[in-house]
């Protein structure tokens, strides 16, 4: 059993129809049919959203995904349409809340990788493949790779695992012209925001995507490069051959399969409260991640 521990319940917004929970954001559909996203401060691991939330999370993650959108404008579209608030919105989605295109979402995580880290180094250490892409010996956990590659995953619901899949296995599912352009468009949008993050001192490992269409355009959607969707490491302290410092929620992973946790995250109980120095640090993570990468003081 995996999932919400406690399942929230969505703030009721007159003209708003609450259309679903994930495990971070609320979805909703306004009277013009258009989407709004609200970002909650609900942390997951493990498949779980955890009992705790992390402090000003949600509005990092809004924040961090707009300034990126506007770094990659020039390379693909993105479903944003506005920030604007709904009339009768509580005050607390300042900041957390996106109004955006409806769109025909493409079923499939769209996950770039520049460095060999996480399920990757798992089935690297078995194959000496990724996702089916074989990779040459001598690699180890955060090795950057010779290029980076594009390793797509089924899209899970709340308490289900992403699972990972090959190209060919997304070019059977949506068509290879969709598999082609989505892969195509990973690797630039990823090339493009490694090579910002480097000029600001930050290793952008590897990292995931949502796309839709509207009519025939691809359109970037959901969260864009955030430290939920994002491996990012200082780049003066990486070092191949062990798990890398980060500023992402593998903070609250590590505590979680800890012995401080004394949860098992391998099975059925739900996992215990954070303590407020793991949300504390973990929240000055997220804010070190906007605060370096945009050049901009969190506020």
């Amino acid at each position: 059993m995996t999932g919400f521990v406690v399942k929230p319940e969505p703030a009721q917004v007159p003209g708003l129809e609450h259309l679903h929970t994930g495990k971070v954001r609320e979805l909703y559909r306004d009277p013009q049919g258009r989407l709004v996203m609200v970002a909650s401060d609900r942390m997951s691991a493990y498949d779980w959203v955890l009992p705790t939330e992390i402090p000003d999370k949600g509005r990092v993650l809004t924040q961090l995904s707009l300034w990126w959108f506007d770094q990659l404008a020039d390379l693909v579209p993105n479903h944003v349409i506005s920030t604007e608030l709904p009339e009768g919105a509580p005050a607390d989605w300042a900041g957390r809340t996106l109004v955006c295109k409806q769109l025909d979402m493409v079923p499939v995580e769209a996950v770039a990788r520049g460095y060999l880290t996480g399920s990757g180094l798992k089935e690297y250490d078995v194959s000496r493949t990724v996702c089916g892409l074989a990779l040459p010996e001598g690699l180890v956990n955060g090795s950057e790779l010779p290029a980076p590659i594009f390793t797509p995953a089924t899209k899970a619901e709340v308490g289900e695992h992403d699972e990972n899949v090959s190209y060919e296995e997304v070019a059977r599912q949506v068509g290879a012209d969709v598999a082609a352009e989505l892969r195509q468009t990973t690797l630039a949008v990823y090339g493009r925001a490694r090579e910002v993050a480097r000029d600001r001192g930050i290793i952008l490992a590897d990292t995931k995507f949502e796309f839709g269409y509207e009519g025939d355009t691809l359109i970037l959607a959901d969260e864009v490069l955030t430290p939920d969707s994002s491996r990012f490491w200082p780049a003066d302290e990486w070092q191949p051959g062990r798990a890398q410092p980060s500023f992402d929620k593998q903070f609250v992973r590590d505590w979680l399969t800890s012995p401080a946790s004394g949860w098992d995250y391998r099975g059925e109980a739900p996992p215990p409260e954070l303590p407020a120095e793991v949300v504390e640090g973990t929240r000055a993570k997220y804010v070190e991640a906007y605060e370096r990468l945009t050049r901009t003081r969190w506020t």
